[in-house]
This record gives structure tokens, sequence and C-alpha cells, in this order.
């Protein structure tokens, strides 16, 4: 496996988790909408739905979602995330591990749905993207979807470049098995154009 921090932790050393929720509270209090994530994965399931939240921070997107009605497990490797998440919803479901070894950590398998959103794909440690992927496909029952977010040019990443290609993460998720059903530009459903800087992609595992 490979031993690398992620991009993610490089970039803050882990302590990053009381800022960022200061960022979007402030986002919120302005009256910017802080849930198009949880509306796009709402719309995608039916209530009730057991969802894995991978990379989930804060726990902005798995509470708004459990408040949905939904039954979320929120999965990230920074501690200090996941303390304000706990503090904000101690009842919810949250696992301290690197999705790096998500096989390793017991999950009972048969989710409807897993996000990995806020770029959480181009800042996983480099090499780990394809056995992420797979291990995500691997906890999804069938039918179940695998929906991401993530940026692709500088504009639309906390890093100088790009680290992956939609042509790249396509290949990793046909290889775990999964297809594209829909890709959106952003979170809000607008469509996606060939160049475009962020992609919100849907690929579902196969019923049978």
């Amino acid at each position: 496996m490979n031993s690398r921090r992620d991009r993610w932790a490089e970039l803050t050393g882990g302590q990053d988790g009381e800022a960022y929720a200061r960022r979007f509270a402030q986002l919120a209090e302005s009256g910017h909408d802080v849930h198009g994530e949880a509306a796009f994965c709402d719309a995608l399931v039916t209530p009730g739905a057991r969802i894995l939240d991978a990379g989930c921070g804060t726990g902005r997107v798995a509470i708004r979602l459990a408040e949905l009605g939904h039954r979320c497990t929120g999965v990230d490797v920074d501690r200090s995330m996941l303390a304000v998440a706990r503090r904000e919803a101690p009842t919810q479901e949250w696992i301290h591990a690197d999705l790096a070894h998500l096989d390793g950590l017991g999950l009972e398998p048969g989710f409807d749905l897993a996000l990995a959103a806020g770029n959480v794909v181009p800042l996983l440690a480099p090499g780990t993207e394809p056995a992420v992927v797979r291990q995500l496909a691997a906890v999804l029952r069938p039918g179940g979807l695998l929906v991401t977010g993530m940026g692709l040019d500088a504009e639309h990443l906390p890093l100088p470049e790009p680290t992956v290609t939609l042509t790249e993460f396509d290949h990793w998720c046909a290889e775990a098995g999964l297809t594209l059903r829909q890709r959106c530009a952003t979170w809000s459903g607008e469509p996606h154009r060939p160049g475009g800087g962020y992609a919100v992609s849907v690929h579902a595992r196969p019923t049978a």
C-alpha cells in the first residue's frame, strides 16, 4: 500500500477542522446555499437510504442528509474535521480512517450511495486512487451509486495543478465494475461540458 500522506494532510497538517467549519458557517450566514451536495444525493435515492460519506470532513453533508431522513456513516482521516462532526452530531456514526484502508473497517456492505465530495479524490495520497474507488464500489449494493465531485483545474482545486483527469477516473470506475450514469458541472445539476473545471459524476454498480 502506498505510504505517502494524502494531499489534504500535506496541505493542512490535519489541523484545519475549525477553520473549515467557520468558512461554511460564514457562507450560510451570508445567504449561500451550503447544502447542494446533500440535495443532489437526496434526489438520487429513496427515503431512508443508507449513505457512506467518504471523506466527510466536518460532517456538513452527512448531517444534512441525516436531517433529510437518511442513515449516514462518515469516514475521514482528519481528526480535526471529525472533532467538529462529532460535536455537531454526536449520535451519528463517525469513523476515523484512511480511505485507502476502507476495506479493513469491517463496514457492512449494502450502501445505497457512497459520496466523495469536496475534492476527496484529487486529494488522496498519490497512487491510492484506484484502490479507493474499488473499495467504495465494493461497499455498494447492486444498483448502488458512487457520487463524486472534483476540480479539474487549479481554479477549482486547493492545488497548483490537477491531479486526476476524468478519463483516468472513469477508467478506475470501470475497473471497479461501475458505469457512468450522469455527469454535471455543478451540484445544482448544470450539464457538464468538455473542458469544464469541475465535474459531479454519478457512477452505478450493476444490478446483477
